[in-house]
């Protein structure tokens, strides 16, 4: 600093104290551990199961539950999982989680190791609940127990008392959004269990043809036929035309007939203002950006039929990537995207997996966003960075999987898991005897390892306490992407 005047020599000296600040944080966290990461986060999914459970369970603090699901209509909807930390089963996010879970499996089965045959029953436990959901011609069973009851509770789902009430959408009531999603989780997971179990892969097929027809022939929202029920938990805001064409193109996908083909190049022109809209949306709710990187590794192969797919693919990269100058999305400081509203991480996980899906599918391919070149390197690049932050590599240097690391969250937002288990308590816990639990600053007696909470604020600041639900709460459709993320960068760390 020898002759720099008096303000320059504090400039760098605040630059240089800033650096060594900065290379403190970054050493008090080391590289990600992915492939434990990836162990985690499919373990996660066993302690969301409902029904009777196998006996290589491996939550071992979860026992069976909702064992009398569908009587009130005379039918079997025993299993499937509850969809985050309360004790109903909604089945538009699980048929959704479901269809990601397949498609990581799909894509990163190779690099899955002794974790794939976890994925695979995680897959098969929810695939066997929709069958069963799905098994009356007309009618697919929408949701069991009663939302506002459930969340008047603070209960093991073992103990639930609630009512559970059986939902369901039908030709004169239809359902159109929830009956897609069922039908590409069906597609999705034929494609998965083919090499192995192609009788059951032909039955899953079958199965997401018969749905499809159903949600397309007799359309209309859920709001409209079990709204009070549904909502506001899982209203669908965006239309159910996204989730026909996002279940058509995962039975292109199962089936290589022509016929859905013809339907998504039809039906992506009369439902262009809804995908034009949403090219940055993906989750539970919204489907669009989702189609056209499923698609786009089809016409990746067949050139002339790029249009629109390709387009719009190539627009919902510029709106995500930080450095693009037509982004929309918003970041915290630390670099974590982020999307108010309830549970934000589902949007690194599920839009981090589209872009490392598109990567793999363009290879070579760049894409112009604005004066900016986008390279498949640039992609994976940022998925690995919101990856990096999940685990660690954030302002708060803690883990925001449970179970994974040093530093993670103690009091996330879930019944099971904030109340003793019944080997620790074999006496029932009422519906508000489990409030002081709720309440109690202490952490959960049980570890729900693996499970990613909703994350932290704009300010990168996360509040550990399961009254912030926004924040402390994990979710199935938070896990079933990154579990995708994790088997790539297991590879490639």
């Amino acid at each position: 600093m020898i002759g720099c005047r008096k303000s320059t020599c504090q400039v760098l000296r605040i630059i240089a104290t800033i650096v060594c600040l900065t290379a403190t944080v970054v050493a008090k966290v080391p590289n990600p551990n992915y492939a434990d990461a990836l162990t985690k986060s499919i373990l996660f999914f066993e302690g969301q199961r409902s029904g009777k459970l196998h006996s290589n369970q491996r939550a071992t603090w979860r026992k069976d539950s909702a064992l009398h699901d569908g009587a009130d209509k005379g039918v079997d909807l025993v299993g499937g999982y509850y969809d985050a930390g309360d004790n109903i089963k909604f089945h538009f996010p699980m048929a959704f989680t479901t269809t990601m879970l397949a498609w990581s499996v799909e894509q990163f089965k190779n690099t899955m190791g002794s974790d794939l045959q976890h994925a695979m029953e995680a897959i098969r436990w929810s695939t066997d609940y929709f069958l069963k959901a799905t098994n009356i011609p007309n009618v697919v069973f929408a949701q069991v127990g009663n939302a506002e009851a459930d969340h008047n509770c603070w209960e093991r789902p073992e103990d639930m008392d609630t009512p559970r009430t059986t939902f369901a959408v039908t030709a004169q009531a239809p359902g159109s959004e929830v009956s897609a999603e069922i039908a590409a989780a069906l597609a999705a997971a034929s494609v998965v269990f083919k090499p192995s179990d192609p009788a059951y892969s032909k039955l899953l097929a079958n199965r997401a043809v018969q749905v499809f027809e159903f949600a397309d022939k007799y359309r209309g929202s859920y709001n409209d036929s079990i709204g009070p029920w549904v909502c506001p938990f899982y209203c669908n805001y965006n239309g159910y035309n996204d989730e026909l064409l996002w279940a058509a193109a995962w039975l292109l996908k199962a089936t290589r007939k022509p016929i859905y083909w013809n339907y998504v190049k039809q039906n992506i022109i009369n439902f262009k203002s809804d995908i034009e809209s949403g090219l940055s949306e993906f989750g539970w709710d919204a489907k669009h950006a989702g189609i056209n990187v499923l698609i786009s590794k089809f016409v990746l192969d067949n050139p002339s039929n790029a249009n629109p797919f390709l387009p719009y693919a190539d627009t919902f990269v510029c709106s995500v990537l930080p450095e693009s100058p037509t982004n929309t999305v918003r970041y915290t400081p630390g670099g974590l995207m982020y999307k108010a509203g309830i549970c934000n991480m589902q949007n690194p996980t599920a839009l981090s997996f589209l872009l490392l899906t598109y990567a793999r599918y363009m290879k070579s391919r760049v894409i112009r966003c604005g004066n900016v070149d986008v390279t498949q390197k640039m992609l994976i690049r940022f998925a690995r960075s919101q990856v990096n932050y999940i685990l660690g590599r954030n302002p708060m240097n803690m883990s925001y999987m449970v179970g994974y690391g040093t530093k993670f969250p103690q009091r996330i937002h879930h019944r099971g898991s904030s109340l003793p288990s019944i080997d620790q308590y074999p006496e029932k816990i009422g519906c508000k005897e489990g409030t002081p639990y709720f309440l109690s600053e202490s952490s959960n007696p049980n570890l729900h390892i693996g499970a990613v909470v909703g994350g932290p604020d704009i300010k990168d600041y996360f509040a550990d306490s399961r009254l912030s639900s926004s924040q402390s709460e994990p979710a199935t459709y938070v896990n079933a992407p990154l579990v995708g993320l994790l088997a790539y960068f297991k590879a490639h760390p």
